[in-house]
This record gives structure tokens, C-alpha cells and sequence, in this order.
């Protein structure tokens, strides 16, 4: 399907929205998951719920396998016991015990009720480990050789077990679950049918349930391996991670520490978050960069900085916070575009709206940081210069946030790759021009209240 049919499609979900919520919710279970799942997520909060309930749990299960993590919460905490008992039985064993770690424990026991005892039984092992280490991430769906085995056998019993998956390999284990070896997908394919296991197997790389999952991801991605086993303290093979599960990995901790670089949130799909949710994640490094900026301007201040500049030499003791703040701003900005276009959560019809809520991000940042330097510039020096200051302070932030936004849309619109473009030049456009705004506005505002 092309990139039109996927737009016309999603209009025409779009309208039945508002006439059958029963056809809307065929709509989305016709198209690929992925896309589902990004429809779902531009829909109202309400409306969301009420369709995602009229999907059959196997469709439900495929579009969270594509959701982001806050979608996926807020699916999930509206279904009752019965329904994500039917949600877990689709899900593969990781996933499921992903989305128990999203509801309480009432809820969590209740819904491990509605399914059956093996997976019940699954789900709380996996349960018992913390999130973030092999045991959290790996899954149980693996086929386990016996020394002696033949690899007609094995092949077998792989076909036979639909939740296996082939790429994934073979692990020997001897009589006490203790792996032994590893055999290849391609080696089983390839190999005699009469071969014994252990002509063929290699030496397997193991992991404790404890280690941390980044750690077990780079080891996956280094030896290039198609899987790694997950064995408990009594060295038992109890799970299995996969190259596909490392690489997800791999790309969410690389997002998260981007994010954090830049003191953005860490979730995806930030384009999606409420704005003041926004800034309530950005205010820390912004808050931080008020504080150094009054604590240079108090330092400048203390060795007669801008005192031979006449009377409104003051306003420039307070250049570096303004630097600072919309350089800070800006790139913050233009790093949720530039992620944005690269993951493809802005398309161009979302153009206009991202960047206007990034303007508004932009907005209520400038006026918390405004109000915060105009009480204490208005302290350390004078109530008239510190209104000017935290005035010029918000209209220079405001700008910086604009563009940030604008400056990556601008690199796309002329084919040119925001991420090598946008970067250094709004450092130095933010810089330049918020710094003539700040002090033309906090001239300005002086000479007005003389």
C-alpha cells in the first residue's frame, strides 16, 4: 500500500469515527499495526478507548506490540480483569509481563486469573524480575535440545510449537536444564536429519537473570549473535533474548539518553504529550540554567560590569542568562522535530500543530523563567529593571522556541537533513537574535516605564 492509500485510509477511519465506532474499529484492524497504532494515538481520549475495546484481542495485542509506551498505559489501565486476561493470552510472554508491570497488583492478579495456569505460572516468573534486567526482557518462547537428540527432531518440534520462533535457534541442555550448546537456525536447516545435537552445537553465550539488559544488548549486537540465553543462579536455562529484542533496546536507551542530554522527556512520541507536560520535563535544565545565569549576572555585577554602559548598562549582566536559556530552548526544540521527522511521528499534515505547540512549550517556559528573573533581578538591582529583564527574558524565549521549531521544518521543506543543518545554525541564529531581542525589548520597556 502506498503512502496515499495509508492517507486516504486514515481519513476515511477519521470520518467513520464519528458515524460507527464499530466500523471504525474494522477500519483499524485492516490496516498494519504500526499504522493503527499511530492512528489510535491522534484520536480524542474517550473515543480512543471505546474503539480500541471493539478490536478482537488478537488485534489488540499486534497494535501494542507498535504502541509507545504511553499509549499503551493508557489502553491497558481502562480494560477490565476479563479483557486483558484475553490480551495477555495473545501477547508474547515479554510483552505480557510488560503490560502486567502497567496495573496494580489487584488488577495483575485478577487478569492472570482469566488465563490459563501455564501462562499464569509464566508470567509470574517473569514478573519477579526487575524491568530492566535480562530476566525482565527476555522471553520464554524457546525450544530446548536433549543431549542425544536428533536434529530431525528438533525441526520438528519446532514446527510444532507456533509461539517458538526458528530464528531464535536451539539451546542444549543436559539432564539438568543446564544449556550445553547452541545451534544455529541455519545449521538446523541445514544439517542431516539424523545428526546428533551435539555434532552440530557450539559453545552458547549465557547470561545471568540479573544482568543489566543494556549490557546483555551491546553483547548481542557486538558478537552479532541471533539470540542469547538467560540462565537463573543455579545456572538453568529459564529464557531467551533475541537480536530483535536487543535492538530495541539498544534504540530506546540511545533515545533516553539523547533526551536527557538535552533535557527533553524521554518518551517518544513527545510531538504527542500534552504541552504542559512538556514543561514540566524541560524545567529542570531550565531552571538550572536561571540560577547560573542570575548567579553570573550577580558575579558580573559585583566587579562593575556594564556600570560605564550608562544607565541601562545593567540589562547586559544578564546577556549570558538569556544565551543560555534560548540556546537551551532552542535546541531542545528542534531535537523533538529532528527525532520526529527521522522516526516519521511528524507527518506533514501535523506540521503546522507540532510546531505551534512547541511555540506554546516555548511560551509558558519564557514566562516561568520571565517571573523568576524579574523577582530576583528586581531584588539585586531595581523593580524597573527587573520588569525589563523578565519581559525581555519571555519574548526572547518565546523566539528561540520558534525557532527551534521552524528551522528543522525549513531544513525538510528544501530536501536538506535537519539533523547536519539545524543544529549549528540555530546555535548561532538563537544566540545572535536572542540576544538583540532581549535587550531592544529590555531597553524598551525601561524607557516606557520612566
Amino acid at each position: 500500500m502506498s503512502d496515499r492509500d495509508v492517507q486516504q485510509e486514515r481519513q476515511a477511519f477519521r470520518d467513520l469515527l464519528g458515524s460507527s465506532l464499530d466500523d471504525a474499529a474494522r477500519a483499524l484492524a485492516s490496516v498494519h499495526p504500526a499504522d493503527a497504532a499511530e492512528w489510535l494515538h491522534d484520536v480524542p481520549t474517550e473515543l480512543r478507548h471505546l474503539v480500541f475495546g471493539r478490536l478482537a484481542p488478537a488485534a489488540q495485542a499486534e497494535l501494542l506490540q507498535y504502541a509507545e509506551d504511553g499509549l499503551t498505559s493508557q489502553l491497558v489501565l481502562r480494560l477490565d480483569a476479563s479483557a486483558l486476561g484475553a490480551l495477555l493470552e495473545e501477547l508474547p510472554s515479554d510483552d505480557a509481563a510488560d503490560l502486567l508491570d502497567e496495573v496494580d497488583e489487584v488488577m495483575a492478579a485478577d487478569a492472570l486469573a482469566q488465563v490459563n495456569e501455564a501462562t499464569a505460572h509464566e508470567l509470574r516468573d517473569l514478573l519477579a524480575y526487575e524491568p530492566d534486567s535480562a530476566g525482565g526482557v527476555m522471553g520464554t518462547g524457546f525450544v530446548a535440545a536433549e543431549v542425544g537428540q536428533r536434529i530431525g527432531d528438533v525441526v520438528k518440534e519446532l514446527r510444532q510449537d507456533e509461539e517458538v520462533e526458528p530464528e531464535l535457534g536451539v539451546y542444549v541442555v543436559d539432564k539438568n536444564s543446564r544449556p550445553v550448546g547452541y545451534i544455529p537456525e541455519r545449521d538446523l536447516l541445514t544439517t542431516k536429519i539424523h545428526t546428533p545435537v551435539e555434532e552440530v552445537m557450539v559453545e552458547p553465550f549465557l547470561v545471568r537473570v540479573d544482568a543489566d539488559q543494556e549490557e546483555v544488548a551491546q553483547l548481542l549486537t557486538k558478537y552479532g549473535l541471533e539470540s542469547i540465553g538467560v540462565v537463573d543462579d543455579a545456572g538453568r536455562l529459564v529464557g531467551v533474548i533475541s537480536a530483535e529484542n536487543a535492538a530495541e533496546i539498544i534504540e530506546e536507551e540511545v533515545e533516553e539518553d539523547f533526551s536527557r542530554l538535552v533535557g527533553a522527556g524521554t518518551e517518544r512520541q513527545q510531538t504527542r504529550l500534552p504541552i504542559l507536560v512538556r514543561v514540566r520535563q524541560r524545567m529542570p535544565l531550565m531552571a538550572l540554567t536561571v540560577v547560573a545565569g542570575l548567579g553570573s549576572a550577580k558575579l558580573l555585577g559585583a566587579l562593575g560590569a556594564g556600570d560605564d554602559a550608562g544607565g541601562n548598562g545593567a540589562i547586559l549582566r544578564y546577556l549570558p542568562l538569556i544565551i543560555g536559556l534560548a540556546g537551551n530552548v532552542g535546541i531542545q526544540s528542534s531535537t523533538i522535530l529532528v527525532r520526529g521527522f527521522a522516526t516519521g511521528e511528524v507527518e506533514r499534515e501535523r506540521e503546522p500543530k507540532v510546531v505551534a505547540a512547541e511555540w506554546c512549550v516555548g511560551v509558558l517556559i519564557g514566562l516561568i523563567c520571565g517571573v523568576a528573573t524579574w523577582l530576583v533581578a528586581g531584588s539585586l538591582e531595581s523593580s524597573g529593571l527587573g520588569v525589563a529583564v523578565g519581559v525581555a527574558v519571555t519574548v526572547a524565549v518565546a523566539w528561540a522556541a520558534l525557532l527551534g521549531a521552524t528551522i528543522p521544518l525549513g531544513c525538510r521543506r528544501l530536501g536538506i537533513d535537519p539533523a547536519i543543518v539545524a543544529g549549528p545554525f540555530l546555535i548561532a541564529l538563537s544566540d545572535l537574535s536572542g540576544a538583540a531581542i532581549y535587550i531592544v525589548v529590555a531597553n524598551q520597556v525601561l524607557k516606557g516605564g520612566a
